[in-house]
């Protein structure tokens, strides 16, 4: 069993930045791969970035490339989301996910462990 906690959500203006960070208790993270996926009211769940297990590689959803950088630090059990250049069209709750399978994976079905969410709210 893996354990996941997001934190570093919050409210900021459009333009704006915010870290997310997911900790990890149970297992030892560097065996799965890691994603960051959104959920916007009345939304389904989307795909937003993935990093391989050791870090070399990472996925983004168009709507994150360029903007937003996923990162990983085995040592620490923790996954980061840096958000940059924030939009509206962010707002959603954020989740981080721990998978067994693919780092190219983008569907929620695909991953074992998922932690509760954080909110994230751009304002215009």
């Amino acid at each position: 069993q893996v354990q996941l906690v997001e934190s570093g959500g919050g409210l900021v203006q459009a333009g704006g930045s915010l870290r997310l960070s997911c900790a990890a208790s149970g297992r030892t993270l560097s065996n799965y791969v890691m994603s960051w996926f959104r959920q916007a009211p009345e939304k389904e769940r989307e795909f937003v970035a993935a990093i391989r297990r050791g870090g070399g590689g990472t996925n983004y959803a168009d709507s994150a490339k360029g903007r937003f950088t996923i990162t990983r630090d085995n040592a620490k059990n923790t996954v980061y989301l840096q958000m940059n250049s924030l939009k509206p069209e962010d707002t959603a709750v954020y989740y981080c996910a721990a998978g067994s399978g693919s780092w190219n994976n983008r569907r929620p079905e695909e991953y074992d462990y998922w932690g509760q969410g954080t909110q994230v709210t751009v304002s215009s």
